[in-house]
């Protein structure tokens, strides 16, 4: 566990190991995916893929994906909210 400051920006600074741990050091523009779960942060590394580079086939899998996701969820919503 590594405790790092926050400005007020809201601008933090990964700690150098942890940097290379991932490998982000080694990408010139390196993204994180910064997620809110159980009241707190999770940041995973991502990498940006251009569109033109996926296929038809995994785009139409992930919109499947998406809405089978998005129903479950409104499902979850209407049991909890009678």
């Amino acid at each position: 566990m590594t405790t790092i400051a926050m400005s007020k920006r809201g601008t933090v600074t990964i700690p150098p190991a942890i940097r290379r741990k991932l490998g982000l050091e080694k990408l010139a523009n390196p993204i994180l995916i910064v997620e809110e779960r159980d009241g707190g942060l999770s940041l995973q590394p991502a990498t940006a893929v251009p569109v033109r580079d996926l296929t038809r086939g995994l785009i139409e899998q992930w919109i499947k994906d998406d809405e089978a996701e998005m129903r479950t969820l409104r499902s979850k919503s209407k049991t909890k909210h009678p």
